[in-house]
């Protein structure tokens, strides 16, 4: 029996949202949140009740405080997330507008997480939980981030622990063909990949993700593809399972991609873990609900579910919970 039931680290940020419909530049109030790929999955399953720890660096800092509160307050065990005394906590801050597209400005050079390094990782932790997930986002942050990202999944691969990598390009991190030599290098650690499909073309130009991922090592390859659903590709069996949208009104799509994560893994957790069809099915329909809640509501992890409301909406779909 592992202490976890999922491990992640990265980069948590401060959040500053600006309020209502208002651009950016013309924004004089904004609601503040916790932001980050990985801190948004973290939180996901979490609420989902699952075991989860997260670990990482933040500043020494009110922002980072406050990002260590919140985190521990969704159940997350936050006991190795660091505090730097002398570099600064990322901030993100971006808008929601109505009719255009989102503003999305980051504050993270030179921030504490960019000072990670495979000296600092948490052996045992990384050991003790039954998947280790990452993101390309952590590994672009630095040269050390990068070197403690694939430490990291090799340690938890020769334990024994499933290791899933969501690449989550951001061009503003790195150009094209320093993501693809990233993702190159932390694919060949990971059984699990989620990718999009627009991303995707980043990485492997003209190649089919499934079989660019196959050729790495992945045993499980879900790609994303917008209001086209998504697919899960199983190399070893050669089975191929697609799955729909749970048709929503669209809030804010900032999240998504983290939501629809959050919801695979917990349904292959709870014992939809077998390369059946029918788990298959189980895990696509599970994230694309979870992905719908999140695009739903403003804010990066609003619209999170807990565990009950996940499950009355997969079983009847209802609007109103009376």
């Amino acid at each position: 029996m592992t202490s976890f039931d999922v491990v992640t680290f990265g980069e948590p940020m401060t959040l500053f949202l600006a309020a209502g419909d208002v651009p950016l530049i013309s924004a004089d109030n904004f609601e503040v949140e916790v932001a980050g790929a990985e801190s948004n999955l973290a939180t996901g399953l979490a609420r989902l009740g699952h075991r989860v720890s997260f670990f990482g660096r933040v500043g020494a800092d009110t922002f980072g405080m406050r990002i260590r509160n919140e985190l521990r307050a969704e159940g997350i065990d936050v006991g190795q997330l660091v505090d730097d005394p002398e570099l600064p906590t990322g901030l993100l801050i971006r808008d929601n507008p109505s009719g255009r597209p989102i503003t999305v400005e980051y504050r993270r050079s030179g921030t504490a997480a960019a000072a990670m390094s495979p000296e600092s990782l948490p052996t045992a932790m990384i050991t003790d939980t039954r998947l280790l997930h990452v993101t390309g986002i952590t590994a672009a942050l630095s040269e050390s981030s990068l070197a403690a990202t694939e430490r990291a999944m090799i340690i938890a691969a020769e334990a024994g622990v499933t290791v899933s990598l969501d690449p989550n390009i951001r061009l503003r991190l790195a150009d094209p063909d320093r993501w693809q030599v990233i993702i190159k290098q932390l694919a060949q650690h990971a059984k699990i990949i989620f990718t999009g499909r627009d991303e995707a073309e980043v990485i492997s130009p003209g190649v089919d993700p499934v079989t660019w991922y196959g050729d790495h090592g992945a045993e499980i390859v879900i790609v994303k593809d917008g209001g086209n659903g998504s697919s899960e590709h199983q190399l070893g069996t050669g089975r191929t399972v697609h799955g729909g949208v749970r048709p929503v009104p669209l809030v804010d799509p900032i999240g998504a991609g983290d939501g629809f994560n959050a919801g695979w893994i917990s349904s292959w957790l709870d014992g939809a873990g077998e390369l059946t069809e029918a788990d298959a099915e189980r895990r696509l329909l599970t994230a694309a609900t979870v992905a719908s809640m999140v695009v739903s509501a403003r804010g990066d992890r609003t619209g999170l579910p807990t565990r009950a409301m996940l499950d009355q909406v997969l079983a009847s779909g209802a609007d109103v919970i009376r």
